[in-house]
């Protein structure tokens, strides 16, 4: 604690208190607040400390102030933010309980005011001109995090008042050094994720963007749009020989994370399946019986299987749930068809339904984050404008996005959006 006098060796030496005027110590007093207000504004924890050791110096004067945090895993003090320091540099360390005052008040949690240093056990020399030094405790939840140590060129430079006023600083100190901290790690996490979405999305698309099947007297058109990073939508195609191929088109229930890893799930299951069985309906009756034992509580799956013979120019579809296909023949109209439970809801069949594909025929199959796309004054898309604007000829899924953004108007997307298009030639 402070006092006017100390004993070193049996010799006593007196010091002068620094008198200060009540103005001086208005004017400090003052600067010392406007350095709490403007630290404790400050969440970035590297400029958080430089501001500390700025606005204290620039505040009463000082030879050096130096912010010192501790270490958990290494068990000692590292200098984060330093001014008026020629030796020691960011990175510093000391050894608590051992290294100078800073190492004494990290271990023993208590203030420590040496009024000379030269008389004091435990200073250890710095900057040449330091007369007087004062080592304040971080403490958070009464654990230290810290040592503020402030230095000055005079003997017994820091009044009682000026040393109850650092004390109060240093709780503040203490707080911001907390929030920025939790700030930071904060923004790591979230920068992790994003970095993880982003791999998960790579993946994602490594696994079902490819270039669509090249089939004599057919083309495909796809889009896939997530709301998110990843998405619960996905298409496939599968070459299943003999000329015949499988087309999925799926809406897993949810969104982001979750979704996408349970599409990934069913994804690698159909394809294990889809060889063994001819018809799409006992494939999804499989599926179904596969999946339901693993999926969690409430999650399900919708989903279109069809089965392309090109050579029979016929395409054989079952459905678990899902939007009814848009058949598009000289006019445009949904499919009437008996769909399943989706998959993961519970025991059901799934009746297969066979369609022919004459040239000039097309095939839509799309999910909800379409016609469920909503504008801003909460009206959805629709079927009806689906329909309308596959009555143009030329109509494409391409443009189809993009009639259903303009639909939108801004209002941001909120459901993945995906679609499959079988033209035939």
């Amino acid at each position: 604690m402070a006092t006017t006098s100390t004993r070193s060796l049996g010799t006593r030496r007196v010091f002068p208190s620094r008198i200060h005027s009540s103005c001086d110590f208005v004017q400090t007093l003052m600067k010392m607040q406007r350095a709490a207000q403007l630290i404790t504004s400050t969440l970035d924890l590297d400029s958080l400390l430089q501001r500390v050791v700025n606005d204290i110096a620039d505040s009463i004067g000082c030879v050096e102030v130096s912010v010192w945090l501790r270490d958990p895993e290494a068990g000692d003090m590292v200098l984060h933010g330093v001014r008026g320091c020629s030796i020691k540099k960011p990175g510093s360390r000391l050894q608590i309980g051992r290294e100078g005052l800073i190492g004494h008040v990290a271990a023993t949690g208590r203030m420590r005011y040496a009024p000379d240093v030269d008389l004091d056990p435990y200073y250890l020399p710095c900057e040449i001109g330091t007369r007087s030094e004062v080592s304040l405790p971080l403490k958070v939840n009464r654990e230290i995090i810290g040592v503020l140590s402030v230095s000055h060129k005079e003997l017994n430079a820091f009044s009682g008042d000026q040393l109850q006023l650092m004390r109060a600083l240093a709780g503040h100190i203490s707080v911001a050094i907390e929030n920025a901290r939790m700030f930071q790690n904060e923004r790591l996490k979230r920068e992790q994720m994003q970095d993880e979405a982003q791999e998960a999305r790579a993946v994602q698309q490594s696994l079902f963007l490819k270039p669509v099947p090249l089939i004599p007297g057919f083309a495909f058109e796809t889009a896939w749009h997530p709301a998110g990073s990843v998405a619960g939508d996905w298409y496939d195609f599968m070459d299943l020989g003999d000329d015949r191929y499988g087309i999925v088109l799926a809406d897993v229930s949810g969104k982001g994370m979750p979704a996408a890893l349970l599409m990934s799930a069913t994804r690698a299951i159909l394809r294990s399946l889809a060889r063994l069985y001819p018809s799409p309906g006992q494939t999804l009756l499989h599926l179904n019986r596969t999946i339901s034992e693993d999926l969690p509580m409430g999650k399900f799956v919708t989903m279109i299987y069809a089965v392309l013979d090109a050579r029979a120019r016929e395409i054989t579809f079952a459905s678990a749930g899902h939007l009814r296909p848009l058949l598009i023949n000289g006019e445009s109209s949904f499919l009437e068809v008996d769909t399943g439970l989706p998959l993961g809801l519970g025991a059901s069949s799934y009746p297969d339904h066979t369609v022919a594909l004459k040239p000039g025929t097309r095939l839509l199959f799309y999910t909800d984050g379409i016609t469920e796309a909503m504008n801003r004054t909460q009206e959805e898309y629709g079927p009806t404008r689906l329909l309308e604007h596959f009555g143009d000829p030329g109509a494409c899924v391409g443009g189809l996005i993009e009639d259903v953004r303009r639909f939108g108007d801004g209002s941001g997307q909120i459901d993945d959006a995906t679609a499959v298009l079988i033209r035939s030639r």
